[in-house]
């Protein structure tokens, strides 16, 4: 029986034990061994999120820097730029 306490399980996101939650480096190798690059899709989930809502928000709701967040906005494209964050 394929279960999330089994080793052998083909799921990709076998769900956890109780009390033990799959850490998330754990997570990006089991990603990274079926050839899902996680920073490049990471990257990408970013550059996506900046396109619809302003920079400094998505870096606040992501616990993300606000340099780099806004970076990746300019390179995407984004039209916040005069958003007043506070």
């Amino acid at each position: 029986m394929n279960t999330a306490t089994n080793h052998a399980c083909q799921w990709l996101f076998p769900g956890r034990r109780a009390r033990q939650p799959i850490h998330p480096d754990v997570l990006a190798a089991l990603l990274n061994d079926i050839g899902i690059p996680t920073t490049a899709g990471r990257t990408a989930a970013i550059r996506q999120h900046v396109l619809e809502m302003p920079a400094p928000v998505v870096a606040e709701a992501l616990s993300h820097h606000r340099v780099t967040t806004a970076k990746l906005a300019a390179q995407a494209g984004n039209n916040w730029t005069r958003y007043a964050s506070r």
